[in-house]
């Protein structure tokens, strides 16, 4: 059985919205052996009802956001993405997980998506730069001196590499690597 955090900005939670979220989200849970903790979070801003789920895999996160009218529409159309993204990669998935966490036995009993190509993602550019050491705010300003959305740059104090970036409501987010 997998674990939940929801959590509700501008809603409240009800025991019965709960139950609803746990019962349709955790069906990604069939396709794989061991899921983390599944993070949802319910927001309503204007009228608008969005829903944000990500789920860890092995190392690998599931990701899917909806917003619609209703928040039990949301609900459903963010684990239909999801289900939509675990088919559409699942021979990737297999590959990575070579030790057999993917359920492919699940797939048969789903109606199966048009195929897309099952190659490798396409690299159209590849550049190189040199990731030197500064603190947060340095590289944010250089982000911004470069119009950039992200920027990618070393920790002065940890040596690790970080990212900075623009998120949609203009604030900033910082991306820290673990190497734990």
């Amino acid at each position: 059985m997998a674990t939940f955090t929801i959590r509700g900005k501008n809603v409240d939670i009800t025991p019965a919205m709960r139950e609803y979220v746990e019962k349709r989200i955790g069906k990604v849970t069939r396709y794989f052996d061991e899921v983390g903790e599944i993070s949802v979070l319910l927001k309503v801003e204007k009228e608008r009802h969005l829903v944000e789920v990500t789920v860890p895999v092995h190392g690998m996160l599931l990701r899917g956001e909806e917003s619609t009218m209703d928040m039990y529409t949301s609900i459903d159309l963010v684990i239909e993405k999801l289900e939509r993204q675990i088919h559409k990669h699942k021979t990737k998935i297999q590959r990575r997980f070579r030790d057999g966490a993917l359920k492919t036995d699940v797939f048969a009993e789903a109606p199966q998506p048009i195929e897309e190509e099952e190659g490798e993602f396409q690299i159209v550019k590849k550049k190189k730069f040199f990731v030197r050491p500064m603190d947060v705010q340095e590289a944010i300003m250089q982000m911004n001196l470069l119009n950039h959305d992200f920027f990618v740059y070393r920790d002065g104090e940890s040596g690790e590499v970080c990212v900075v970036y623009r998120r949609g409501d203009g604030k900033y987010g910082l991306i820290e690597s673990d190497d734990k």
